[in-house]
């Protein structure tokens, strides 16, 4: 009889121990965010808003950089599964450029033109936010470098399955940051209060923390490869056309997608202070609620790139089946597990009745939605990938995201003037569609795909 799923107890077993420990980082990663609004908020209610929106184009720059990791594991792992170290190296040398090389663009731009920036995401009307946004933005995109290098080393191990280091990382930033933002917001003996730029500082020195600690156990602790900080200036043009083939799209998804969300919070800017604040808490319990289906996705990426690298099609087969299944099931726990918990998280920020009721309504249909974010999630950042079907990937991913979520979303809050609960369903209409075309593209063999020389 054909084997359907996974027997093996170690399957799962690696899958926990590829997932949990970035399951823990995503979730320290975004408290460290989730702090800095936090304790802004508590300062001063009417700087949320600003903050938010300024921090949506941090989103972007994260997810972007992210993405260059991600990319990454797609080569590293099917190379892991060859055992070939020296093309390792390689793609390493090419991430790491690329993760110095972005960063430095945008905080240039960020420098150069932050009122331009800014008003990407800020209603003119609100233009008395726009000094608080502003001066938050300039301080805080610097911390895109030292994150861009620290994205670019966790993703290479991550494609070598060395993922603890992710966790020390991001519980030590956390920390780091809660501490820094207790002393430089609101002030502690000689230190005055600072508000809303010392919670950008602080911010900063967080992740300068978080690069010395992965920078550290990836060039003196791991042994999974060999590897050490001046083969990162060695670079070979095949790994450079190879990335671009075959890790790029993963990078380009990514961003694009994460720039889809900074145009929908563009949206969301021009609709008012209480639809941005309410925004902010939605996003962040929706990233909260889906933050283990990612992390799982990403160890399955893993997982499926090295059986792809093994040349073990059946094996491929019968994970991407098990998978399925999988996270089908923790869609639907998740979803639940976010309508329970959506007043008590809504709670830690002391924001107006009208903030409040709006955000509960809000993340009610996102968790309605996270069901069908968690079963493409598996497919596509983790099956998909995984096995080289990049460029699908971005090609849905593009579609969806502007022929279809931003017309969408704009014809609802500017044309049609819908209220503003079925404006957010509006900006997560593709989660309810996305999981069609994943099932369907995973029955045949064509997502199959060898990406290692």
């Amino acid at each position: 009889m054909k084997q359907l799923f996974v027997r093996d107890r170690n399957f799962y077993k690696t899958m926990v121990r590829l997932s949990l420990p970035a399951a823990f980082q995503t979730l320290l990663s975004m408290l460290v965010q989730m702090a800095d609004n936090v304790m802004v908020s508590r300062f001063d209610p009417s700087a949320l808003a600003p903050v938010s929106q300024a921090n949506s184009v941090s989103t972007f720059m994260l997810a972007a950089l992210n993405g260059l990791g991600s990319g990454a594991v797609v080569l590293v792992a099917q190379y892991w599964g060859k055992k070939n170290m020296a093309a390792i190296k390689r793609v390493f040398s090419v991430v790491c450029a690329l993760g110095v090389a972005l960063p430095l663009l945008f905080i240039s731009v960020i420098q150069l033109f932050p009122h331009w920036v800014v008003s990407l995401v800020l209603d003119p009307s609100l233009s008395h936010l726009t000094p608080v946004a502003v001066s938050y933005l300039r301080i805080v995109c610097l911390s895109f470098l030292p994150f861009g290098l620290t994205s670019a080393l966790v993703g290479g191990l991550k494609g070598v399955e060395v993922v603890k280091v992710t966790l020390y990382a991001a519980a030590i930033s956390l920390l780091s940051n809660v501490c820094l933002n207790a002393v430089l917001i609101f002030g502690a003996g000689p230190i005055p209060s600072l508000g809303t730029e010392g919670a950008a500082i602080a911010t900063v020195l967080a992740r300068v923390i978080e690069l010395v600690v992965v920078w550290v156990y990836c060039f003196r602790k791991q042994k999974a490869v060999d590897i050490r900080p001046r083969d990162l200036l060695r670079h070979e043009k095949w790994a450079w056309k190879d990335y671009l083939r075959f890790g790029s799209p993963v990078s380009l998804t990514d961003a694009q997608w994460a720039l889809v969300g900074m145009m929908k919070m563009a949206i969301i800017g021009h609709l008012g202070a209480t639809m941005m604040s309410a925004m902010n808490l939605t996003d962040t319990m929706m990233n909260l609620g889906t933050m283990f289906t990612f992390a799982l996705a990403g160890g399955a990426c893993v997982m499926v790139g090295k059986a792809v690298g093994e040349q073990d099609m059946e094996k491929v087969r019968i994970y991407s089946r098990t998978i399925q299944c999988m996270f089908a099931v923790i869609g639907v726990v998740m979803a639940l597990s976010v309508i329970a918990v959506r007043r008590v998280f809504i709670g830690l920020y002391g924001q107006p009745q009208e903030v409040e009721s709006l955000a509960g309504l809000m993340i009610f249909i996102g968790a309605i939605t996270m069901m069908g974010t968690s079963y493409h999630a598996s497919c596509f950042t983790g099956i998909n990938r995984g096995a080289g079907d990049n460029r699908f990937v971005m090609m849905v991913d593009l579609i969806c995201g502007w022929l279809v979520v931003l017309p969408v979303t704009y014809l609802a809050a500017f044309v049609f003037r819908w209220p503003l609960p079925v404006v957010f369903l509006c900006t997560r209409i593709d989660q309810c569609f996305k999981w069609i075309i994943a099932f369907f593209r995973l029955r045949g063999n064509k997502w199959i795909k060898k990406v290692t020389r």
